[in-house]
């Protein structure tokens, strides 16, 4: 089993940046397909960044294009999200979301829910304008 723990929410007003953080913990794997989704408020889940830790590779979904920022330290587990120039429309609950594995199919990043097993609580971000 695989344990997500995300943390880093926090109110904030628009322009702000923010960094969230998840610690990934339990079983041991070499490498991971890492995701990030949010749920915002009245609407369906939606993916926002993924990467592959293999090698690095990155996808985002075009609304955080350009203002958010997927990283990993693989030494420490942790997973992170870099957020700047945040918008009241940025408002949501974010996951963060993982798939073990080792072929190219297991890690290539995608924001796609159904390509992750292991899924966070969430952590809470609000911007306001």
């Amino acid at each position: 089993q695989v344990q997500l723990v995300e943390s880093g929410g926090v109110s904030v007003q628009a322009g702000a940046s923010l960094r969230l953080s998840c610690a990934v913990s339990g079983a041991t794997y070499n490498y991971y397909r890492l995701g990030w989704f949010r749920r915002a408020p009245g609407k369906k889940r939606e993916g926002v960044a993924s990467i592959d830790t293999r090698n690095g590779n990155t996808v985002y979904a075009d609304s955080v294009t350009g203002r958010f920022t997927i990283s990993r330290d693989n030494i420490e587990n942790t997973l992170y999200l870099q957020m700047t120039g945040l918008k009241p429309e940025d408002t949501a609950m974010y996951y963060c979301a993982a798939r073990p594995g080792n072929s190219w199919d297991d890690l290539v990043p995608t924001l796609r829910q159904s390509d992750y097993s292991y899924w966070g609580q969430g952590t809470q971000v609000t911007c306001s304008s």
